[in-house]
Parts: structure tokens; C-alpha cells; sequence
């Protein structure tokens, strides 16, 4: 009976070190989990506020006085046109947004034309909003991945 009881006893030393020898991948995994999903979560808001500022300049055209600029950035980066609020996401700012229309062209680099021509010979004027420089602000810094930097997350519409 002696003998049994000794080795339950030396058995349970055995399954701790089994539990830390799988805790430790495990933990690191779930760390990896939680970092991407913070990740999508900002690309996704970056996005979305991207998409609805470039929604706003579509209705406007880039030669009227009160065409809003300003007015989408503040919503790209305070989720309203006021720039009243905290940003949406750590480290976003008013100067990572760039406006590429037919008359805005500072910051517009890449395959963009403001002005294209459909099949029947009209002129389609667009917008082209985009944040550009946008660094990942990580939730833990067990990854060290604070030099990370989003490409350029943009999205292009046809003006009035």
C-alpha cells in the first residue's frame, strides 16, 4: 500500500512538468491569436473610415467652394467630421490622410488617375482617399513588432 502511494506521489511531479512543457507553446499561440486579431481589428477600422470619408467626396466636386477635405480626414481619423474625440485607433493622425482628386495631387503616387474616360467617351472624375505611414500599435510587446508599418490602405470613387 506504501509503495503505491510513493508512486501517485512521483507521478504528480511528472505531470507538472508535462503542463509546463505545453502551457509555454500554448501561451505563446494564444498571444499570436490575440495580436492578428488586433491587428485585422485596426486594418478593418482603417478601412471602413477610409471607405466612408471617401463616400463624403463623392458627393462633392473637388471644384466648389465648400468641398470638405478637412472634413474627411477628421472622419477617417475621429469617426466624424468635427475632429471632436479620440481617434479611432492609437497613432492615427490627421496628416496620414491623403486626398487625391482632380484637383488635390500632393501625396498621390502610384497607378491613380484622377480623371479616366468610359467606353462611350465621358469624362469620370474621381476620388482617392488613403492612409499612408500608419504603424501597427501592438497590444503586447512579446512579438516586438513595434517597426511595423501598414501599406497604404485606400479607397477609390467616382465624383459628381
Amino acid at each position: 500500500m506504501r509503495h503505491r502511494h510513493y508512486r501517485i506521489r512521483r507521478m504528480q511531479g511528472v505531470v507538472a512538468v508535462e503542463f509546463a512543457l505545453v502551457a509555454i507553446p500554448l501561451v505563446i499561440l494564444l498571444l499570436g491569436i490575440a495580436e492578428f486579431g488586433h491587428m485585422f481589428y485596426q486594418y478593418n477600422t482603417i478601412d471602413k473610415s477610409v471607405r466612408d470619408a471617401a463616400r463624403l467626396l463623392s458627393a462633392y466636386s473637388p471644384l466648389q467652394a465648400d468641398y470638405p477635405t478637412a472634413s474627411a480626414q477628421c472622419l477617417v481619423v475621429y469617426g466624424n467630421t468635427g475632429c471632436n474625440g479620440s481617434p479611432l485607433i492609437a497613432g492615427l493622425q490627421t496628416s496620414m490622410v491623403v486626398v487625391c482628386d482632380q484637383i488635390n495631387t500632393s501625396g498621390c503616387t502610384g497607378q491613380f488617375k484622377n480623371v479616366q474616360t468610359d467606353p462611350s467617351g465621358d469624362t469620370i472624375n474621381l476620388v482617392q482617399v488613403k492612409v499612408t505611414g500608419y504603424p501597427y500599435a501592438q497590444i503586447t510587446g512579446f512579438f516586438n513588432l513595434g517597426a511595423l508599418i501598414f501599406g497604404d490602405i485606400s479607397c477609390v470613387m467616382r465624383q459628381v
